[in-house]
């Protein structure tokens, strides 16, 4: 094994469908800390998003989708890591930490059994901090429903409360009591829009394994993850330009009869007319819609549209979404 202080820090990002962890995650990216990040974007689903929002950067980033990285690609996950040590060691790409944003439905006490277990990997690589975003808006929901939620805060090293203007201070008081009975022990971060100082989460050689035993005493044992089955993803991919009036009015119908249901949609639209890509995301009934920077010349102009949630008709839905072309 490895000195630490030559070991590589991990910064697990994690926290539920739509907390903010791309937000947290192009924030690091823009910060002038002079050091090189690897990124590993986990998304759940067949269609990546996030990995496409990351900002501009020569950043080594890689994507995983097509599944939890807490599940069935978590053996893809070593296989990366095994790489990005293998092209370091031969002087193919430089990189000083890891960064992993892991989708919202994960549990993170696997994803750090990777590095618990793993020999080689634990000779090179040493968590530094599990970081968990909290949307301030839903968690209370979420909380209520979802094993997830209550995991990933269970688990944290830091919790960052964001979309703190979207709280009074009794609810947030009130959250955070919540919280705290969940885990006592995080340090918390309070923040809109992810706005933090990045000295707060990284370099902070946060994780106590004796603490995550305490939590989790199945930690260094083979561990298998279950989502819940009443939740699904839906992705669209088109090459033909949509309306935007049509989406429009599309998206206005799909949120006041499904919001509800809707835990996550996120996606990036080629519309007619406008050369800037169309960003629109949302969780339940709380969206925005923005243009981003101009489509590339060598970019193919695809639009991809990804809905997370349940009770969702994926036949009725992609009709309904080829009725938006322009």
């Amino acid at each position: 094994m490895l000195p630490k202080d030559m070991q590589i820090p991990v910064t697990i990002l994690t926290g539920y469908l739509g907390a903010g962890k791309t937000t947290l995650l192009n924030r690091i990216l823009a910060e002038k800390h002079n050091q090189k990040v690897a990124v590993i974007v986990n998304e759940y689903g067949e269609v990546g998003i996030d990995n496409q929002l990351v900002i501009n950067s020569d950043e080594e980033i890689i994507e995983m989708n097509n599944g939890c990285i807490c599940c069935t690609v978590r053996g893809d996950l070593v296989k990366i890591l095994r790489t990005l040590i293998m092209a370091k060691d031969n002087n193919h790409v430089h990189f000083d930490r890891v960064v992993i944003e892991t989708t919202g439905l994960a549990d993170p006490a696997p994803v750090a059994q990777t590095f618990l277990m793993d020999q080689d990997l634990t000779a090179q690589f040493m968590i530094d901090s599990i970081v968990t975003v909290v949307d301030g808006k839903h968690i209370s929901r979420h909380l209520d429903e979802k094993d997830e939620a209550q995991e990933q805060i269970a688990f944290a090293d830091i919790i960052l409360l964001n979309k703190l203007d979207l709280l009074q201070k009794h609810e947030r008081l009130e959250l955070q009591q919540r919280i705290n009975m969940i885990n006592p022990t995080a340090k918390w971060l309070f923040a809109k829009h992810c706005a933090i100082a990045i000295d707060d989460i990284l370099n902070v050689q946060s994780f106590n394994l004796d603490d995550k035993l305490r939590i989790h005493p199945q930690l260094l044992e083979d561990h298998h993850h279950h989502h819940n089955d009443h939740i699904k993803s839906i992705a669209f991919v088109e090459e033909q330009p949509l309306n935007l009036l049509k989406v429009d009015r599309w998206m206005s119908w799909l949120i006041q009869e499904k919001g509800e249901d809707l835990l996550r949609y996120k996606g990036i639209l080629n519309i007619d007319g406008v050369e800037e890509r169309v960003i629109f995301q949302g969780i339940h009934m709380l969206f925005a819609g923005r243009t981003d920077r101009k489509w590339r010349v060598e970019e193919p102009r695809v639009s991809k549209f990804v809905l997370i949630g349940k009770n969702l008709d994926e036949e009725m839905l992609t009709k309904q979404f080829k009725q938006c072309l322009a």
